[in-house]
């Protein structure tokens, strides 16, 4: 066995699923074969790259079949094998889901025109609809490349690394892969903003030196006070991602401020339970002054849309310094990072028999809603009636970073970035639309074109009487159902709301 093979296995047997040890094997060897004597840019065998997308899988937990695809995932398009070849080696599954990632991945989103733009779109959310596998499969693909990218001819990289960053990071948002979507921005950032990524590493290197000396110190305090307790949990720090320090930096009330940024190292407690959780809140804010004006935030009692759970609070150190501690379980924790990877994986366990903690309070419905959004795509094709539309839909709204609002009775929902309360009204009943007279925000009036912003508190005021939307609304509103409804109703084409 080679070493590179066996290091697949470590990760297999660490993070994965039951597997045969001799179908994977029989697998990586198939596809070694293939690519006999073909090379990477990197200078390397081209078998390192299935190789290197496999153990990315392994290490979110996926399942056989995920794998042994990720290592065939070349063939078809490099490798000179049919799809018939690897159904008789590897059965009809396996074949449709290369066959399948391979069709997505001649999709390129970059640089192209609407139309095409608008072809390549459907085929690619055609492919998510059907099978969430490829996704994945893909998603770890284009972590290996982004991580190899400064070895491909320059005039592709910034292409690759644009699309990355407007279609692939927000995919594994969507998907609720935190972790994966600060990556693969992390990995973009360099090419496609050179000078603002060396002034971001030129002002930001001291201030992460000095929080690391400074919250090492606050580390080794929670962990006492925590321990004390006879809390078992671990406590460790989280440095802020690159490119999501440079957007945060870049906002008009931070206006390049770092000394503004409280979280450039967030510490991390990852307990056993939720009430130990909640126990750990209470010792925190017994052993550290919070910050009143940034508060708390339970997203453990209120979960964001994507699935994502976790307390948030923010407290000042002994000198001072406000920091950020976030509180979640280790499955909770499990989600933040691999989301609907999690969630699939925990699927297959289950399917496959598999018993124990680690399933508890996971159900495969948060993956099905995790998905609703790539299913609405497919409707969005059949309502939209030009291929423009369709394409502003999809990068305004389906693929836009997203926000997190809440109704007045506690509801969360989640909307595109700089979505309206117009927006918000759309996504808490269609039939608001005919009774809105105003909007509150944080309990005070706003106008209807009013940007939101995560953790609002949105309220509609309501009409006595039936009030038809304003074509001004068009200008404005950012979500594919709030612009076809308002479309429709003032074309007279749709009587009903």
């Amino acid at each position: 066995m080679s070493s590179s093979l066996a290091d697949l296995f470590t990760i297999i047997s660490q993070h994965g699923q039951p597997i045969v040890r001799s179908r994977v094997s029989k697998a990586y060897h198939f596809a070694k074969q293939a690519h006999q004597g073909q090379i990477r840019h990197t200078g390397e065998p081209l078998i390192s790259h299935p190789l290197e997308t496999a153990k990315i899988l392994a290490s979110w937990g996926q399942s056989e079949s995920v794998i042994i695809a990720a290592l065939l995932h070349e063939t078809l398009e490099l490798g000179n094998i049919t799809p018939d070849q690897i159904k008789q080696q590897f059965g009809s599954d396996i074949a449709t889901l290369v066959e399948r990632v391979t069709q997505v991945g001649q999709v390129k989103l970059r640089h192209s025109t609407n139309s095409i733009f608008l072809e390549n779109a459907r085929k690619m959310f055609f492919a998510l609809a059907q099978d969430i596998r490829v996704v994945f499969i893909r998603l770890a693909d284009r972590l290996h490349n982004m991580q190899t990218l400064d070895a491909i001819p320059i005039k592709k990289q910034r292409r690759i690394a644009l699309e990355t960053l407007e279609v692939y990071a927000p995919l594994a948002e969507r998907l609720g892969m935190g972790h994966l979507k600060g990556e693969l921005e992390d990995l973009a950032f360099p090419f496609i903003y050179p000078k603002e990524a060396l002034w971001l590493d030129k002002i930001a290197a001291p201030h992460f030196r000095h929080a690391q000396h400074r919250l090492q110190k606050q580390l080794v305090k929670l962990n006492k006070i925590i321990s004390k307790a006879g809390i078992t949990a671990q406590v460790h720090g989280r440095p802020k991602h690159r490119y999501s320090l440079y957007k945060k930096l870049i906002r008009p009330e931070i206006n390049k401020d770092i000394n503004s940024i409280h979280d450039l190292i967030a510490l991390r407690i990852i307990t056993n339970t939720e009430s130990d959780c909640y126990s750990c809140l209470g010792l925190i804010h017994k052993h550290f002054k919070p910050a009143p004006h940034l508060g708390i935030s339970d997203y453990i009692a209120q979960p964001k849309p994507n699935g994502y759970q976790s307390i948030h609070t923010r407290v000042f150190d002994s000198h001072g310094h406000i920091i950020e501690i976030q509180i979640r379980t280790q499955s909770m924790h499990e989600h933040a990072e691999y989301g609907a990877a999690a969630h699939h994986a925990y699927a297959e366990a289950k399917a496959h028999g598999t018993s124990g903690s680690q399933l508890e309070n996971l159900d495969t419905h948060k993956l099905i809603k995790k998905m609703d959004w790539v299913h609405q795509l497919s409707r969005w094709q059949k309502e939209l009636s030009s291929a423009s539309d369709f394409v502003t839909s999809v990068k305004l709204d389906a693929l836009s970073h997203r926000i997190y609002v809440f109704s007045p009775l506690g509801d969360v929902y989640d909307l595109p970035v700089d979505a309206t309360p117009i927006d918000f009204a759309f996504a808490v009943h269609t039939n608001l639309i005919n009774q809105i007279q105003a909007a509150k925000v944080n309990g005070r009036l706003v106008s209807l074109s009013h940007p939101l912003k995560s953790g609002d508190l949105v309220e509609i005021i309501k009409s006595k009487y039936p009030r038809k939307p304003s074509k001004n609304w068009l200008s404005f509103v950012k979500t594919h159902r709030a612009r076809t409804r308002i479309t429709k109703i003032l074309q007279n084409k749709d009587s009903q709301v």
